[in-house]
């Protein structure tokens, strides 16, 4: 099926989407971030698939209209061939623009059940595996994969199971499940891929920085970015990106960031108690100051803030950020 989700924009600037992210990047994050915009597309957390999955009642939690006028692509892990083309069939029903099948995810919990970056250490599951969410689905479907399980040794032969597969393009990010998130991404890698690979890939991993994300394109040839937890530390950083491209300087305003906060604080789980909810919000401003390194310094302080109500520490944390912190942006 033909692809055109990477077309670049017309300034150039390649497709920019905003990754995934097991924990973090859940429906508030990408709600806050579709209120700062500048990425073409969202990749919503995976779907898991279990064996003894029901995959009209777990296709039920996925909104396409989540971000709109942002398409929001869907993602599904599992290792059963039959309940994962399923699965993609009822989505692409409720207006899932694409079907990303989740070959990356380290969790031992996922990697436990033959799921998730486990996939990588059989080439030929993982081909079973996205081949009948190719055939069965009505949209596009691409694949997201790390560059191994414990080491590098079948990265090629996972590629061409992918590839083979069908599916549109390839997101690669170039760390094994043994690496986690912790040594440098080997960007080395999405450029031995794109070599290797006929269709279209997309490169994923250690992008913090607009200057980053050129670094990316300049030295890997890969045809779009995904940004993750780059993202999480600067909100603004699909625009900084875009700047480059178009040439038109981009300087976000203390205003853009309290905008940015206050939308994460109103789509916080109702569900959830104010304590988690405080929990949540001191982990997005963690991250957040990660970004800065003049800001680190604040970060324990706001960690250890002993505010319980949502709000109240709202209101302490964006008081404790300098307006100044965006004076060289």
């Amino acid at each position: 099926m033909q692809c055109e989700f990477l077309n670049r924009n017309g300034d150039g600037c390649p497709r920019l989407q905003l990754a995934p992210m097991e924990g973090v990047g859940d429906r508030t994050f990408r709600k806050a971030m579709a209120t700062v915009g500048g990425f073409d597309e969202a990749v919503r957390d995976f779907l898991r698939v279990p064996k003894t999955a029901h995959v009209q009642s777990l296709a039920r939690v996925y909104d396409p209209a989540e971000l709109a006028p942002i398409p929001l692509a869907a993602q599904i892990m599992g290792s059963d061939p039959d309940l994962m083309g399923a699965m993609a069939v009822e989505l692409a029903a409720r207006g899932a623009p694409r079907i990303d099948v989740n070959c990356g995810c380290p969790s031992n919990t996922v990697t436990g059940k033959g799921a998730g970056s486990s996939l990588l250490r059989e080439p030929g599951a993982l081909h079973e595996v996205a081949r009948a969410v190719v055939k069965a689905s009505p949209v596009p479907v691409t694949l997201k994969m790390r560059s191994g399980f414990e080491d590098t040794s079948l990265f090629f032969e996972n590629l061409a199971a992918a590839e083979e597969s069908g599916v549109c393009y390839i997101t690669l990010h170039p760390r094994t499940k043994a690496d986690g998130y912790g040594p440098p991404a080997k960007w080395e890698l999405i450029a031995e891929a794109k070599r290797f690979l006929k269709i279209p890939l997309v490169g994923n991993g250690d992008i913090r920085t607009a200057q980053d994300a050129l670094a990316m394109l300049r030295t890997t040839g890969c045809d779009g970015l995904m940004i993750g937890r780059g993202s999480l530390m600067n909100p603004f950083i699909f625009h900084e990106v875009r700047a480059e491209f178009s040439k038109r300087p981009f300087r976000p305003s203390w205003n853009d960031l309290i905008r940015y906060f206050e939308a994460y604080f109103k789509e916080l789980p109702l569900h959830a108690s104010p304590k988690q909810q405080v929990g949540k919000i001191k982990q997005l401003f963690s991250f957040f100051c990660k970004g800065r390194p003049d800001l680190m310094e604040r970060r324990q302080e706001l960690l250890s803030a002993p505010h319980e109500d949502p709000r109240s520490f709202l209101d302490f944390a964006l008081s404790v950020l300098d307006p100044l912190f965006l004076k060289d942006r």
